[in-house]
């Protein structure tokens, strides 16, 4: 019997090994799906015009070169789009997170009348909008047009963010805490910043590098509002109109400059434009995986 049963062990655990090789070669490729792309795009900013005109470029650049970072520094355009995209992504990710906190708190406490009937607004919201034509109209009439304030105030505020950390504080902050707090003299924004938002780090983080990257690849908004005044133009709008010329010409600030393909530059404006995120995000990323409530209460 014993005999009997170590071939059937020993198959299950070949089954399982099967499996988790499977798994580990199917989040291999997914990860080189992902990769992939971007690495053939920073190969062809590093090559030169003849190769990437031969489509020599694949994963490694060819004829290695930096003249087209060269172009973009050189750009005054360019640099001023980096710094407007920079600034209005500070500024709508401190925004959004204040207004999201001051939301989301009260709504997750069981003593405020009404916060069924203020979350299913702002659930509407996720289902239903206006649509592009009445928000152009209420910027308008607001006066905000062609000022940085129409990048920033009107997506300040994200229902779905606000549900994320509503569900999180009301889950994993438990009211024991808060009564504990108020026997002690707390009030309740002593409360939120001594005890909640100590506690909620890590959801904190993902909310913030959820606005600050949602911001910084929006480019939409800034097509409709920035028309005149182009030195509020975003980085993502600067890209844009670069990928949508068809002609071999660039006109660049103070200077044209001629490509036998405008693909380069297009490459190296992309690279130029994510890093700033790709920097970023590996400080972000620990708080991803810690645990909220490690450690803050014991049964």
């Amino acid at each position: 019997m014993k005999a009997g049963g170590k071939p059937a062990a020993a198959s299950r655990r070949h089954r399982i090994d099967v499996w988790e090789w499977l798994i580990r070669l199917f989040v291999l490729m997914a990860s080189l799906a992902c990769l992939l792309p971007f690495v053939h795009v920073v190969a062809k900013s590093l090559s030169d015009d003849a190769y990437v005109i031969a489509q020599k470029v694949f994963l490694v650049p060819q004829g290695f070169t930096l003249e087209a970072y060269g172009k973009i520094f050189a750009d005054a355009s360019i640099l001023r789009s980096l710094y407007v995209s920079v600034l209005v992504t500070v500024l709508f990710t401190i925004l959004g997170m204040i207004v999201t906190i001051c939301a989301a708190y009260p709504l997750s406490r069981p003593q405020l009348k009404g916060r069924a009937v203020l979350t299913f607004l702002c659930v509407f919201t996720l289902l239903f909008s206006g649509g592009i034509i009445p928000d152009y109209m209420l910027i308008n009439s607001l006066g905000m047009l062609d000022t940085i304030w129409s990048l920033v105030l009107p997506l300040s505020f994200s229902a779905f963010n606000l549900l994320i950390l509503r569900s999180s504080i009301a889950s994993n902050i438990p009211v024991s805490l808060e009564e504990s707090a108020r026997i002690d003299g707390a009030g309740h924004f002593r409360i939120l910043f001594s005890v909640v938002l100590p506690l909620s780090k890590p959801i904190l983080a993902t909310l913030s590098l959820f606005y600050a990257v949602g911001r910084w690849n929006a480019y939409q908004d800034a097509l409709f509002y920035i028309k005149y005044n182009i030195d509020l133009r975003p980085l993502q709008l600067k890209l844009y109109y670069l990928v949508i010329q068809a002609s071999e010409s660039f006109q660049l600030e103070a200077t044209t400059v001629q490509l036998s393909n405008p693909e380069v530059l297009k490459a190296s404006v992309v690279v130029f434009a994510t890093l700033p995120i790709v920097c970023v995000y590996p400080f972000i990323q620990k708080y991803f995986v810690q645990g909220v409530m490690l450690g803050s209460v014991k049964g």
